[in-house]
Formats: structure tokens, C-alpha cells, sequence
């Protein structure tokens, strides 16, 4: 048995879920998500949780118990606190500007590099340095956040781009190292 497909999501006050097979969906104060749930795998919401079943041992099924469980988490966990990422971008004269719908940035390149914010993600810029990343489904906000650290991915020998806060950056040392 999957130890984390075996866990029981808890359904939050003020959350309502809806399973019409094989959607899920689920509303709660920030707002509504839906998932698939893949073929074969079930879900019994009683008692304020959900706990999700798998109707056999094979291969497939135990492969999705413990993934669909975590889904179904994410959604709980969007609609309830929301999921965050935060970039920091490391350089002289990087920097970061929301100008409307758009996170303009300078990374040293010729021309500035203009992201368009999308409609389910919240951008904030804070002090020009550190760019936070917002919403309610955990999937799109780690997709954006993705997408934004890779106009100026970190390079090892300087360390400058932007990275994820808390990320560790293996440095690596230059040609006069090797001597």
C-alpha cells in the first residue's frame, strides 16, 4: 500500500467537493479547481475527508495511488492558502519591474526582456530584486516560475540570474583555478 495514497485528505471548513467521475471538483475561498481522477482509482468523501482507493495491486494502479492522492491535496491546499515561488535575481544592474500586466526585466541583456502575466498567476516585484509568484494551482505557479528563470537561468562562475530563493548554486572556479 502506498504510504502517502493511503493518508486521508482533510477537507477544510468553508471547502465544498464534488466528485461526478472522473472529475473532482473542488471550491473553496480563493476559488474553484478540478482534476481529472484517472480511470480506476476511486474517491470516498465522508466525514470531512477524502481518501482515495485503488481497486487492485497492479502496476498502474499503485503508480497513481499515491500521485492522485497528491492532487487531490494540491487542489484542498489551492483553494484554501494558495501556493507561492520566489525568484531573486543576482547581478549588477539586474532588476525587475511590474509595469501593468507585464514584469519587465533587465539581465544584461540588449534590450529589456518584457514576461506577460497570466490571468491565473499574481506577479509582485519586491525591491526590484526578489519576484513572487502567486495562485491557486500549484502546477501553473510552478510552470511560470519556471518560465521566468529561464530567460536568465544562474551561471556558476559569477553566480548572476535569477534563481529560485533558497536555491543552492554549485560554483564553479574559473580558468585560473586550474593552475
Amino acid at each position: 500500500m502506498s504510504r502517502i495514497g493511503k493518508k486521508p485528505v482533510v477537507i477544510p471548513k468553508g471547502v465544498e467537493v464534488r466528485f461526478d467521475p472522473p472529475e473532482l471538483s473542488v471550491k473553496g475561498p480563493k476559488g474553484n479547481l478540478s482534476a481529472r481522477i484517472p480511470e480506476g482509482i476511486g474517491l470516498e468523501i465522508a466525514d470531512g475527508e477524502i481518501r482515495v482507493t485503488r481497486p487492485d495491486d497492479g502496476r498502474r494502479s499503485r503508480s497513481l495511488h499515491g500521485t492522485t492522492r497528491s492532487v487531490v491535496q494540491n487542489l484542498v491546499t489551492g483553494v484554501t492558502e494558495g501556493f507561492r515561488k520566489e525568484l531573486e535575481i543576482k547581478g549588477v544592474g539586474y532588476r525587475a519591474n511590474l509595469q501593468g500586466s507585464t514584469l519587465v526585466m533587465n539581465l544584461g541583456f540588449s534590450h529589456p526582456v518584457e514576461y506577460p502575466v497570466p490571468k491565473d498567476v499574481t506577479i509582485e516585484v519586491k525591491d526590484q530584486r526578489i519576484v513572487s509568484v502567486s495562485g491557486i494551482d500549484r502546477q501553473r505557479v510552478g510552470q511560470v516560475a519556471a518560465e521566468i528563470r529561464a530567460v536568465k537561468p544562474p551561471e556558476p562562475y559569477k553566480g548572476t540570474g535569477i534563481q529560485y530563493v533558497g536555491e543552492h548554486i554549485v560554483r564553479k572556479e574559473g580558468k585560473s583555478g586550474a593552475r
